[in-house]
């Protein structure tokens, strides 16, 4: 069921048996969604309108696989968390109230099923491998969501300072790297990263500093000195 959720750009729309109408990999007569908002979006979607959820999931794909990708550092386990987050909104639109919007509400799902994937992942590699610490297979991809402006990632123009930022970054905790990660993406606002992590917009601040203030430490001890 995962793999049939993602909806292919070339899908075509025509009219759904009356038994398919509930399922999200159904298709249905096409509709206008080019101006239509999430909301309306939503509420066609929740009446079995799965064209209106196949652009829901075009609109903020992108958005749902960086930021599992924040946290899993891996572009394989980063689509299927993204796709794990599509089947569970999809399961539980009736729990949508509208609080937010419904990308936020969508962020903070996939959060969390890359959150589990994680913990799921590191237990299994722990057990067969010890507390042994090892680069995702979305390095460079980590290395280049981190950068921004003014800050030592920026600053990664050979080789040998990026393998150093990549390892400084791994080597932050998982809560300081993620929400670096999360804003340094350049995706999400500090109100977004707030409503999908759960923490306050302060410390959301906090983090990304504290977090950039240890990378410019560790580089500086491999020699670094104008990091900033």
């Amino acid at each position: 069921m995962a793999a049939s959720l993602v909806r292919p750009r070339n899908w075509s729309l025509v009219a759904a048996p009356a038994h398919q109408a509930k399922h999200p990999t159904s298709v249905q007569t096409a509709v206008s969604t080019g101006w239509v908002d999430d909301a309306d979006l939503v509420d066609r979607a929740r009446t079995g309108d799965s064209s209106a959820f196949g652009e829901l999931m075009d609109r903020h794909r992108l958005g749902v696989y960086r930021a599992a990708l924040a946290v899993l550092r891996s572009h394989a386990d980063a689509e299927d968390a993204a796709q794990d987050a599509f089947i569970a909104a999809y399961r539980h639109l009736a729990r949508f109230r509208g609080d937010s919007t419904f990308r936020t509400w969508l962020l903070a799902i996939a959060w969390r099923k890359a959150i589990t994937r994680r913990r799921h992942m590191t237990s299994i590699w722990r057990r067969m491998n010890g507390r042994r610490s090892a680069l995702g297979s979305a390095d460079q991809e980590m290395t280049e969501v981190a950068s921004a402006d003014r800050t030592p990632e920026r600053l990664a123009d050979d080789h040998e300072l990026r393998r150093h930022i990549r390892h400084a970054i791994v080597a932050l905790t998982p809560v300081l790297r993620d929400t670096l990660l999360l804003t340094q993406s350049g995706d999400y606002t500090y109100e977004e990263i707030s409503a999908i992590v759960g923490a306050p917009v302060g410390t959301i601040k906090w983090r990304v500093s504290e977090a950039r203030r240890l990378v410019r430490r560790q580089l500086r001890a491999q020699g670094y000195a104008d990091v900033g």
